[in-house]
């Protein structure tokens, strides 16, 4: 299968810097798609994915106000809840995750990696050339923040791939209206299901904490997000 590229503009190829990126035949299966986006002259911060056969680059720039802004404030409260409580491991974008069995390889917004997890074997880092820079398996939770050129691929093809590997969690956050549409998606045997709210309050049972993710203006007029976490009365 060929490469999508989001937004669907074939003739948008070209890298940040300036260059050609040519998808070789090679990586539209899974092992091929791992050797090739952890080649040494692969891009490093280049937003790839593969999902049961098809390779998705991602040529947009990150919005700032409902993505990259977004992303900075769920990132600071789980890593202060995160040192609070001493749950694992927390990467923000960037770091390349491959389930087998859900045919899949993506670098998520968020993931969290419990030590649980790592030392059951749920989760192992895989090194490549000296360097670790792939998490196979299944992480605790993963989020992911919704684009305009990511909207079909987080909310369908990502959840069903996501479901596949077992991954207890699936935040996804939508900040590009006026409200913010923030879903902690349960793993069932079916299919993920929604927290329901309470108060505004989001229960994660992977974080044992209800949570919240509110807004505001800042002295500049941009948005400030605040990820809340309190526990349960």
């Amino acid at each position: 299968m060929g490469a999508i590229l989001l937004p669907e503009r074939p003739e948008a190829q070209e890298s940040d810097g300036g260059g050609l990126l040519r998808v070789p035949r090679a990586a539209h299966n899974l092992a091929g798609f791992r050797r090739w986006a952890l080649a040494a002259g692969f891009p490093e911060k280049l937003p790839v994915a593969f999902i049961r056969g098809e390779v998705f680059i991602d040529m947009s720039k990150e919005e700032i106000r409902t993505h990259a802004l977004t992303k900075t404030g769920l990132a600071g409260g789980l890593f202060l809840l995160n040192e609070e409580i001493d749950f694992g491991h927390l990467f923000i974008n960037g770091v390349l995750v491959t389930n087998e069995e859900a045919d899949l390889s993506t670098n998520p917004d968020l993931l969290a990696i419990s030590y649980r997890s790592l030392k059951t074997g749920r989760v192992r880092y895989l090194e490549n050339r000296g360097r670790i820079v792939e998490i196979q398996g299944s992480p605790d939770m993963v989020a992911e923040i919704v684009s305009e050129s990511s909207v079909f691929k987080d909310t369908e093809l990502l959840r069903a791939a996501y479901h596949t590997a077992e991954i207890p969690e699936y935040w996804l956050i939508d900040a590009r209206g006026q409200e913010i549409v923030f879903q902690i998606l349960r793993w069932r045997k079916s299919g993920y299901v929604a927290t329901e709210a309470t108060d505004g309050w989001l229960r994660s049972r992977v974080w044992k904490r209800l949570m919240r993710l509110t807004r505001r203006r800042d002295r500049a007029g941009e948005w400030k997000y605040r990820l809340e976490a309190r526990a349960e009365d």
